[in-house]
């Protein structure tokens, strides 16, 4: 049996009437009864279980709810109005309309229609597919129970939940007395329709103060804040074989590390300092690091060859070029790529042997010994490791898990410049010389470190963190993609309450103007859809 003037509310929410081609059941009262439907291009299954329950809690804060929901009308009419001007700035970045909107687009197609930031050329893994599933289902969840409540909290009562699949899209729909919404006051509609997105909005912020009092919500149990510990090394990572699971990494270049999170964007800013020092095809010197290498290894080593455009070294050494000693420095007007250029003293050594020595140089960049003499004693000199464009040569030091580590936080810690000689478990340093950020990601970290416990514990924080992130990211994707005023959205019903409520326009009119907005909207987001998936089919 099929009833005009009913409304589903749902992930992708559609208005039925006498046209639609979905099942619909005559009353509440037969709830209890209600079939599922299998079809060709749809499917779902149907739960009235949670009827009862949805509507007592609705009526037994019913003050409250109303101003709650109250609050989510203002916020869904200013979700609406922000982003169709998102919308429309991005259609005109699509159009090449106008230069100056690219940066906005960007962003605005991040939110609109981007997943957590991923790494250009690294694919989702399975763990990560989990978390959008996990996700996907917490959001939809928070997103209806805001519609049931909105529902129940002003009288109306819930026919049913269900469960669909509509073509390839998955999703969940509320259903609910339409005919009875509509003898209601218009605002108590409009507070029924943006439920979704307010409680959406509600999920973003409170997975954003989780994750920024995580360390004290976890303080009882995990230690932060100190150093990332590995968690997992795949065999195809760069890494494999230096790094395993339980490793600590202490610092990269001499500079600590304290977290997860500079692990990757320390990684990604020597990056963008390779690429920003990059001449045509000629090699760099590494801007962040120096060592004293005595006179005597040097002389037994040869100079580097010269083939090509590119200085090359024999076996396993690499090149090396001397940028100062203790009477001579780089002096004014001299740069390290002018010392390529001229060919000046470049040497072949064992890169093991090399990073044992001290350090020369600073953070600023080697340039900065001039006028302040080197470092180095009197019998050595100055050496820098030179670069290909696009490699980078990283120090990682390390600390493994041992009594001897774990009884003495201050040998744990602490990177000394010789601490790739040291004759102890607590781990070492070793030369990566390759793409930094690929081999930032190609390892599994946590800020996160247990007191106590097996080691399988020190994996929850990690997981605790990544749901918050996706759930985050997908719950705001829902309630922006809601708040559009096109077809089957929220967006709008919320546009169809808000013309009868604040115009004075006769509903005929209304009606038309309902359906160009709606029209105009829906092409636009068809537009940039269909731009953002070619420029995705580019890279």
């Amino acid at each position: 049996m099929e009833v005009e003037g009913r409304r589903i509310r749902r992930f992708v929410p559609r208005r039925l009437s006498h046209r639609s081609l979905l099942p619909l059941h005559a009353s509440s009262s037969s709830s209890c009864n209600v079939s599922n439907t299998v079809s060709c291009c749809y499917c779902d299954y149907k739960i009235s279980s949670f009827n009862i329950p949805l509507f007592l809690l609705g009526r037994r804060y019913p003050r409250f709810f109303k101003i709650w929901f109250s609050i989510g009308v203002g916020f869904g009419l200013s979700a609406l109005i922000g982003v169709s001007v998102i919308l429309l700035w991005e259609l005109a970045r699509t159009l090449h309309l106008c230069g100056g909107c690219i940066k906005l687009g960007n962003f605005a197609s991040n939110l609109l229609f981007g997943l957590p930031p991923l790494v250009p050329g690294l694919s989702l893994s399975l763990a990560d597919v989990g978390y959008a599933c996990v996700s996907t289902i917490i959001s939809v969840f928070v997103h209806e129970f805001g519609h049931a409540v909105a529902a129940t909290s002003e009288g109306i009562q819930i026919e049913y939940i269900a469960i669909f699949i509509a073509i390839l899209f998955p999703g969940a729909l509320v259903a609910f007395n339409y005919d009875l919404l509509q003898t209601l006051p218009r605002l108590t509609a409009l507070r029924v329709y943006s439920a979704g997105i307010w409680h959406n909005a509600v999920c973003c912020a409170a997975c954003g103060l989780a994750l920024f009092f995580l360390p004290l919500i976890l303080f009882p149990f995990y230690s932060s804040g100190h150093n990332p510990m590995v968690l997992n090394v795949p065999p195809t990572s760069p890494l494999s074989g230096y790094l395993a699971p339980g490793d600590v990494i202490l610092s990269i270049n001499d500079v600590t590390i304290r977290n997860a999170q500079e692990w990757l964007t320390y990684n990604v800013k020597l990056n963008n300092v390779n690429l920003s020092h990059r001449t045509g095809e000629l090699e760099i010197v590494n801007k962040m690091k120096g060592y004293c290498v005595p006179s005597f290894m040097m002389e037994e080593i040869k100079n580097t060859k010269w083939l090509g455009n590119q200085h090359v070294c024999p076996g396993e050494l690499t090149a090396f070029v001397k940028l100062c000693s203790a009477n001579v420095t780089l002096h004014d007007g001299q740069n390290k790529t002018d010392i390529l250029n001229n060919g000046r003293s470049m040497y072949c050594l064992n890169a093991k042997d090399v990073v044992k020595r001290i350090r020369c140089g600073d953070d600023r960049g080697l340039a900065t010994l001039r006028g302040g003499g080197c470092t180095c004693l009197q019998d050595e000199f100055c050496l820098a490791p030179v670069q290909e464009p696009g490699l980078v040569w990283v120090e990682i030091a390390y600390s493994s898990p041992s009594h001897e580590c774990l009884s003495h936080e201050q040998n744990r810690f602490p990177f000394s410049e010789t601490s790739g000689v040291k004759a102890t478990n607590c781990g070492g340093t070793f030369i990566f010389v390759g793409d930094v950020v690929s081999m930032a990601h190609s390892i599994k970290l946590t800020s996160y470190q247990p007191r106590w416990g097996p080691q399988i514990v020190a994996y929850f924080p990690s997981i605790l963190e990544r749901i918050l992130i996706w759930t985050f990211h997908t719950s705001l994707t829902l309630a922006l993609l809601n708040a559009l005023p096109v077809y089957f959205l929220d967006g709008e019903y919320i546009l169809d309450e808000t013309l009868s409520h604040f115009t004075s326009l006769s509903p005929r009119k209304r009606k038309k103007v309902l359906r160009l907005c709606l029209l105009a909207v829906s092409l636009a987001s068809i537009i940039v859809c269909f731009g953002e998936l070619l420029q995705l089919s580019f890279f």
